[in-house]
């Protein structure tokens, strides 16, 4: 991707290896590495598994409607963002618990019983430890 870059687009390299990218209308810069995802995973509730993911080692059974997705590379501390979707009607699924190493994705019938869903997913935003 560095050679499809213009170079008079980029304003700046920092010692941490982020690209600060200016602007369409060069007033203001973005930081690439604060904006992409740190960590993702979709999950299948049902088999206990990851369907696929990125920066997630494993997922742990908490129980009915409940996963733990746990970290390869651990976030810097435990205020990062996240949103959490799924698959299926009549569902919700939202992070719970987030951690360092880990964060819970629970997935509950609209009326807030905890439920195994075949496909729930989610996306992890913060600093990398």
């Amino acid at each position: 991707m560095a050679s499809q870059l213009k170079v008079d687009t980029i304003t700046g390299v920092s010692t941490a290896g982020s690209i600060a990218v200016t602007g369409e209308g060069n007033s203001t810069t973005t930081n690439l590495q604060q904006g992409l995802v740190k960590a993702w995973a979709a999950v299948d509730g049902t088999a206990n598994s990851l369907l696929d993911s990125f920066n997630t080692g494993s997922v742990t059974d908490n129980g009915t409607g409940s996963h733990t997705i746990n970290y390869t590379n651990v976030m810097s501390n435990a205020n990062y963002a996240t949103q959490a979707s799924h698959k299926e009607n009549q569902y919700n699924a939202a992070f719970n618990s987030p951690a360092t190493g880990s964060v819970r994705l629970d997935s509950r019938q609209d009326g807030g019983t905890l439920a195994d869903i075949a496909n729930k997913s989610g996306t992890i935003n913060g600093d990398l430890a």
